[in-house]
């Protein structure tokens, strides 16, 4: 019976850079979204958000925070009304 549960916890531990790498890339493209939406230079309170977005969004990655750098990005979709 335990070694199931070894094999389980042996497939999880293995997947986990994997996962971290697909939450980096998700990061990264949603940073560039918000770039690229203030770029396009949009009214005030929607560039207030974006930069806040943006600010979060950069601070998460850099402590390795991807869904919270995902909450930020998702807040950016939300001000824009676009997906990234």
């Amino acid at each position: 019976m335990l070694r199931p549960a070894l094999v389980v916890a042996a497939l999880l531990i293995a997947s986990g850079p994997a996962l971290a790498a697909d939450d980096l890339a998700s990061c990264t493209k949603g940073i560039a979204f918000i770039k690229a939406e203030i770029a396009k230079n949009p009214p005030a309170p929607v560039l207030t958000r974006l930069k806040k977005a943006l600010k979060d969004a950069n601070r998460e990655l850099g402590e390795g925070e991807f869904d919270e750098c995902m909450d930020a990005v998702r807040d950016a979709e939300k001000t824009t009304g676009r997906k990234s």
